[in-house]
């Protein structure tokens, strides 16, 4: 008799201890979602303000270009990437913003496949003294101005492209133009345009 109520109080016992660990396991589960959530709202607010602050829209009203920025980084083989869409332009990432000290670097599509328009299709058009925008999130807009418009082969060193030690703040647009080369899958030449920030 006394064995058979020492295990109804053992199993008692074990019910009780279940349903304190699944309470504590459930409670656990729903502060630490908490804390994510917290933490997600509070990277999202932070990724918002910085947005804020950094271009989001390049604009080159003498050709009619208004298109959005994305940033994007190098290819596998180390060059640097370019937009996914034909109608967006790519600020590299690694490399100073528009504004900033440097040479920031902005490209873009041209002779898109299959006949698709690209935000850089009329590119070559400009010329020196051409004024180049670009705007952030709050509609900051700095300036450049075209100090001049040069082809390259794209095995050419570009290191004049994605860098400057005047000390002074450049903009420079990349495209690619030229003769398509069916065998590297790529145009022959590209069209760099090179900016000054406006005094």
């Amino acid at each position: 008799m006394k064995s058979k109520i020492l295990i109804k109080q053992i199993i008692v016992l074990i019910i009780i201890l279940g349903i304190v660990l699944f309470l504590i396991i459930i409670l656990d589960f729903i502060s630490k979602n908490k804390i994510l959530d917290l933490f997600k709202r509070n990277t999202e607010n932070s990724m918002l303000s910085d947005t804020a602050n950094v271009p989001v829209r390049l604009e080159i009203p003498s050709i009619g270009i208004y298109a959005p920025i994305v940033y994007v980084g190098v290819t596998p083989d180390g060059a640097m990437d370019v937009p996914k869409n034909p109608n967006e332009v790519a600020l590299y990432k690694f490399g100073p913003r528009p504004g900033e000290k440097g040479s920031a670097v902005i490209d873009g599509h041209s002779g898109y496949k299959d006949g698709k328009v690209a935000v850089f299709d009329n590119l070559y058009n400009l010329v020196k003294g051409d004024k180049i925008r670009a705007v952030d999130g709050k509609g900051k807009v700095i300036t450049f101005v075209i100090r001049e418009v040069r082809k390259y082969n794209p095995s050419a060193d570009a290191d004049m492209v994605f860098n400057s030690k005047d000390g002074k703040s450049h903009l420079n647009l990349i495209t690619c133009t030229g003769a398509w080369d069916d065998i590297k899958k790529s145009h022959k030449e590209r069209l760099v345009i090179f900016s000054d920030r406006e005094t």
